[in-house]
C-alpha cells in the first residue's frame, strides 16, 4: 500500500520554535493512530477475500522521505566606532584586513547568531553559520565617528529566536562594536555578555602574562614599583603582606626581576602596562590626558633653560611670578607670545600678592579650604601624645606647653580652650617621624615632622598659634623637639615663616600620598576588581556603580608606571624620597572602611556631633567649611539615590542573601582586596537593604566628590610655590 500523505500547510514565523514548510511534507508518525482510507467499490471484495472486513487500518509507522532543510538569510547592520583623531590610519588597517580576510579564512572579524532553544542533538545552543563582518573599503576620510556595517546571517527554519552573538576578532587590530541591529527588529546593546561565562572569563585563572587585549581581573601585591637590575638604589620594598600592608591592585604577571625574584620586572614597550580594555580609557579621555602631558612637559621647558642660564637660586617673588603667563585679559591678546607658550598659566583661584602666602589667616583658610582639606581634626588631649614605640622613637608626649598657647587663647586657659571645642590640629608626627632619618639623609631634602595647634577665633576663623617640630633623637631620652609661636621681633618672623613651611610640606605630602592616592585610589581598587570579578554587567549593583569604576584602575595603572614608582614624579618632587610608598603603607594600618563616608569622617575627626536636630543629622563645629558644607548636600543626594534606587531591587534581607553575586563581590573585596586588614571587627556587615545603602553611599562619595575635593584643585591650590601647601615639598 502507498504511503499515505499529511499536508501540513502555511509557513510559520522565522523566529518561531514552529516548522517552516512552503510544500507538502511527510511526516513520522511516532504514535499508534488510525486513519480513514475511502475505498472504490470494486475493491470491497478483494479485501474481503483477504478477511479484511473493517474499513480502518491500523498504520504502525509511515515511511519518512528526507527533506532539504530550508535556510533564509538574515540581515543585520553593526555599528562600529572609529578614532576620529586616527581615521587614515583605522581605513589602513581595515583595508589591509579586509584584504588579507579573502585570502586567508584564518583572518576577519566572525559573527554567528546564537539560538535561545537548545539543539536537542547537542545539548547546546544552536549558533547560526559564520558571518564575515566585510570592512568599507570606501569609508569617506571624514566619516563619522560611529559608521555602520552590512552583515548577513544563514539560519536553518527551526532556529528559534535569537538570544546572543558570538563576536570573534582574528584581525590584527582592535575594534569598538557599538551594536548589532536584526532587519529592524532585534537590537543587540554591546554592553552585556553571556553571564556566567563571562564572569570565569574575566576571573581568569591567576597564571601567565596579561596583554592589552585581555579581558581578566585578578588580584596581586604592590610588587612592581621597583626596578632592582637598573642599580640597587632603585629597589622597593614589597606593599601587601603582614610587615607592609597595602590594598591588592589589578595583577599583571610580568616577569620577575634577575636580582629580586620576588620583584615584578617593569612595564616596557614589549610588554606595556596591563589594563584590562573595559578599563582603558575612551579616545577622548586619553586625548585629554595625553594633551596635558604634552602641556605640563613644554611648560617645564621655560624653567630648563632658564635654570641652564641663570641657575637655580630665585631671589624674590618677581623671580618666581615670571615663571607664569600674565594674568592680564587674555581675550584682547588671542596670539601668545613666544615667552609665554612656554610658561606656566596663573592658577585661577590663589591671589599672587606676596603678602597673601605669609598671613597666618591665609594658612588657616587653606587649611579648611585648599588643596587638602580632611587633615585638620579637633585637638582632644593636651599635651599630644604620639603612639609610636617609645623604646625607638623616645617619648610620646609633645614639647607643646599652656605656656606656648597661652598669650593667643583670647583669655582661655588651654583646657578652657579644649572644653569649648576652639583648639584643632594637624599632626604629622606619627606619620613622619619614621622615616625622617632616610629622608634628610639626602643632601637636598630636609624635613621635620610637625604638629600645628590651631585657635578657632572669635570670628568663626582658623588661626595658627603654635608649630611643633621634631627630629629623631639620638638619645631616646632626650627628645630633639622644638616649639616655634607666632612672631614678636624680625628674627622669630623668619622662623615663623619657615616653621610653616615645614607644616606645608608635611602637609603636602600628606595630602598626595595618604588622602588622595591611598583612600581614593589604591582603597577603591579592590572593590572594582571584584565587582568586574563576580557583577555581571546586568546586575544592577554593577550599573549603578559602573559610571563611578571607570577609568581608575588605568589611573592607577599609569600611576604605578610613573607617579609612585622608583625614580618617578613623587619621588623626584616630595620631600619623601623613596619613603613615599611606605608612608602610605604605615597609614594603611590605620584605615577603616567605616570611617569614610563623610558624616562618620567629620564625627571621627572631631569637626561634627550628631544632632538628628540638624538637616544631616549633625552640627559642624566649624561654620565656614566649605568641605564640610558643600559636601553634606552632596552626601544627602548620593544617600536618597543610593536608597531609591536599592529599594527597587531588594525590599527586605531575604533579598540581599539571596544574591550570591552581591555577596561574593563584597566577601572578596574584603577577604582578598583588602586581605591584610580582613580580620577587623568595623568591616560594616551586608545583612539588609539599609547596609547596602551605607555600603555603596560611601563608594560612590570616595570616587567621585572625595575625589574631586582632593584631586581638581591641586594646581589652582598648589600651583603657584609661594601659597600655603605647595604641591612639592621642602
Amino acid at each position: 500500500m502507498a504511503a499515505t500523505k499529511i499536508e501540513i500547510s502555511g509557513p510559520k514565523s522565522l523566529f518561531s520554535n514552529e516548522f517552516l514548510c512552503n510544500s507538502t511534507t511527510l511526516l513520522i508518525s511516532r504514535k499508534r493512530r488510525t486513519v480513514k482510507v475511502r475505498m472504490p467499490v470494486a475493491a470491497t471484495a478483494a479485501f474481503t477475500a483477504v478477511q479484511m472486513e473493517a474499513k480502518l487500518i491500523e498504520l504502525d509507522s509511515i515511511k519518512v522521505i528526507p527533506e532539504t532543510p530550508v535556510q533564509f538569510a538574515v540581515s543585520g547592520k553593526v555599528t562600529v566606532e572609529y578614532d576620529a583623531m586616527e581615521q587614515m590610519k583605522e581605513l589602513m588597517f581595515n583595508w589591509w584586513d579586509s584584504s588579507k580576510t579573502a585570502i586567508d579564512a584564518q583572518r576577519g572579524v566572525f559573527l554567528q547568531l546564537v539560538s535561545s532553544d537548545i539543539d536537542p542533538r547537542t545539548g547546546k545552543a544552536k549558533v547560526s553559520k559564520e558571518a564575515i563582518l566585510g570592512w568599507s573599503r570606501d569609508l569617506p576620510i571624514n566619516a563619522d565617528k560611529f559608521v555602520t556595517h552590512e552583515v548577513q546571517f544563514l539560519v536553518d527554519g527551526n532556529f528559534g529566536v535569537p538570544g546572543a552573538i558570538l563576536v570573534t576578532n582574528k584581525n590584527s587590530k582592535e575594534f569598538y562594536l557599538k551594536s548589532i541591529t536584526l532587519e529592524g527588529f532585534l537590537h543587540f546593546d554591546c554592553q552585556s555578555w553571556l553571564r556566567e561565562k563571562a564572569l570565569r572569563e574575566l576571573r581568569g585563572n591567576g597564571e601567565g602574562v596579561r596583554v592589552l587585549s585581555d579581558r581578566i581581573y585578578d588580584y596581586d601585591i604592590y610588587n612592581d614599583l621597583g626596578n632592582p637590575d637598573k642599580g640597587l638604589e632603585f629597589a622597593r620594598p614589597d606593599l601587601g603582606g603582614q610587615r607592609r600592608p597595602y590594598p591588592r591592585r589589578c595583577r599583571t604577571g610580568r616577569p620577575s626581576t634577575n636580582l629580586d625574584p620576588k620583584s615584578e620586572s617593569p612595564a616596557n614597550e614589549m610588554m606595556p602596562m596591563y589594563v584590562p580594555r573595559d578599563e582603558a580609557f575612551s579616545d577622548g579621555k586619553r586625548r585629554t590626558v595625553d594633551a596635558g602631558s604634552r602641556k605640563g612637559m613644554m611648560n617645564n621647558l621655560f624653567p630648563f633653560f632658564k635654570h641652564s642660564i641663570e641657575g637655580d637660586s630665585i631671589n624674590s617673588f618677581a623671580d618666581i611670578n615670571n615663571l607664569y603667563k600674565e594674568s592680564r585679559n587674555r581675550s584682547n591678546f588671542p596670539v601668545e607670545s613666544t615667552a609665554d607658550a612656554f610658561k606656566f598659566d596663573p592658577p585661577n583661584i590663589v591671589s599672587r600678592e606676596a603678602s597673601c602666602c605669609l598671613r597666618d589667616d591665609e594658612f588657616g583658610r587653606f587649611t579648611l579650604a585648599g588643596m587638602n582639606p580632611i587633615s585638620i581634626e579637633r585637638l582632644k588631649v593636651f599635651p599630644p601624645v604620639s603612639k609610636l614605640d617609645p623604646s625607638i622613637y623616645g617619648p610620646t608626649q609633645s614639647a607643646l606647653r599652656e605656656e606656648h598657647l597661652i598669650s593667643h587663647l583670647e583669655g582661655m586657659s588651654v583646657q578652657q580652650a579644649i572644653e569649648k571645642k576652639k583648639l584643632f590640629t594637624l599632626d604629622y608626627h606619627d606619620v613622619f617621624l619614621p622615616f625622617l632619618s632616610s629622608i634628610n639623609a639626602h643632601p637636598n631634602r630636609k624635613a621635620y615632622a610637625t604638629r600645628t595647634i590651631f585657635l578657632l577665633t572669635q570670628f568663626d576663623t582658623l588661626k595658627p598659634i603654635a608649630i611643633e617640630l621634631s627630629l629623631p633623637s639620638m638619645n631616646p631620652f632626650k627628645p630633639s623637639k622644638q616649639v616655634i609661636t607666632p612672631p614678636e621681633d624680625a628674627t622669630s618672623n623668619w622662623q615663623w615663616q619657615l616653621a610653616k613651611a615645614h607644616v606645608c610640606s608635611n602637609d603636602s605630602g600628606a595630602h598626595e600620598l595618604i588622602q588622595h592616592w591611598l583612600r581614593t585610589h589604591a582603597c577603591m581598587e579592590p572593590f572594582i576588581i571584584a565587582a568586574r570579578r563576580h557583577l555581571s554587567v546586568m546586575h544592577p549593583i554593577h550599573k549603578l556603580l559602573h559610571p563611578h569604576m571607570r577609568y581608575t584602575m588605568d589611573i592607577n595603572a599609569r600611576a604605578r608606571e610613573l607617579l609612585i614608582n622608583a625614580d618617578g614624579i613623587i619621588e623626584s618632587l616630595f620631600s619623601t624620597k623613596e619613603c613615599s610608598m611606605e608612608i602610605t603603607s604605615l597609614a594603611y594600618k590605620n584605615w577603616r572602611f567605616d570611617m569614610e563616608s563623610l558624616p562618620a569622617d567629620l564625627i571621627r575627626r572631631g569637626i561634627a556631633e550628631q544632632d538628628p536636630t540638624e538637616p544631616h543629622g549633625i552640627k559642624l563645629l566649624i561654620e565656614d567649611y566649605p568641605y564640610a558644607n558643600d559636601g553634606l548636600l552632596i552626601w544627602s543626594a548620593i544617600e536618597r539615590l543610593v536608597k531609591n534606587y536599592v529599594n527597587l531591587y531588594y525590599p527586605d534581607s531575604n533579598s540581599i542573601r539571596s544574591d550570591s553575586e552581591l555577596n561574593t563581590w563584597y566577601y572578596e573585596s574584603i577577604n582578598v582586596g583588602h586581605a591584610d586588614l580582613r580580620h577587623e571587627t568595623w568591616w560594616p556587615k551586608l545583612s539588609t537593604p539599609d547596609d547596602l545603602v551605607s555600603i555603596l553611599a560611601t563608594l560612590i562619595w570616595i570616587s567621585s566628590a572625595k575625589h574631586a575635593a582632593l584631586n581638581f584643585g591641586q594646581y589652582h591650590y598648589g600651583g603657584y610655590v609661594p601659597v600655603p601647601h605647595p604641591t612639592c615639598g621642602v
